[in-house]
């Protein structure tokens, strides 16, 4: 269940947006793949939100087996929307980082025991000190067995937590709609910027899947 208020769109407060995509870059700055499809074949893709898109988008194309990254938004209504929006809560969407793997090399198991315990998924609208919607956990899949996997590994860890005195995990979990990317100076941006900010934190809980 999403996290956002369906109450903003019913009340004409969530931003129109716009038919065409924002301009974003064509090719990944540390492997030279194309950040848009089509992508191999057997290659499988999943969506995740943990807060910043900056910091998470360095730690899934540093994963041996991912071939490609790429920085963008998804989870909400406003169509083709900018960060300035998407930073105003008033889109829905949340920072997201799409992951294209190849499943013979490293599997979806794996690749969800890294998002679990690099960020903490029972802070609701935020993560650290980034407050808002956009800051929200979630995993969006594309099909039913990611689907079952994800939501299996999210009864893991929540055990895992529980054991640790922790809270409710919030991670949105539900099929994905429809990806948006980010603008390009937001693709690869700490590899363009290797000082700047990753506000990625776990809990120090390990998940017991992978």
């Amino acid at each position: 269940m999403s996290l956002f208020s369906k109450a903003n769109s019913s009340s004409g407060r969530v931003l129109p947006g716009r038919d065409t995509p924002i301009e974003t870059s064509q090719v990944h700055t540390i492997n030279g793949h194309s950040i848009h499809p089509p992508f191999p074949k057997g290659h499988e893709e999943i969506v995740l939100g943990m807060g910043c898109f900056w910091g998470v988008e360095r730690l899934f194309w540093q994963l041996p087996g991912v071939y490609v990254t790429a920085a963008g938004y998804a989870g909400g209504e406003t169509p083709n929307p900018t960060y300035e929006e998407t930073c105003t809560g008033r889109t829905g969407h949340t920072e997201v980082v799409r992951v294209i793997y190849d499943p013979q090399q490293v599997d979806l198991e794996t690749l969800l025991q890294v998002f679990w315990e690099q960020h903490d998924p029972t802070q609701g609208n935020r993560q650290g000190n980034d407050i808002g919607s956009q800051y929200r956990s979630a995993i969006f899949t594309t099909s039913q067995a990611q689907q079952a996997v994800a939501e299996q590994s999210a009864a893991a860890y929540q055990q895992a937590l529980d054991k640790a005195g922790r809270g409710p995990i919030t991670t949105e979990i539900k099929p994905l709609e429809t990806f948006y990317y980010a603008e390009a100076y937001h693709q690869q941006y700490l590899d363009k910027n290797p000082n700047g900010y990753c506000g990625l934190k776990g809990t120090g809980v390990t998940c017991p899947i992978g």
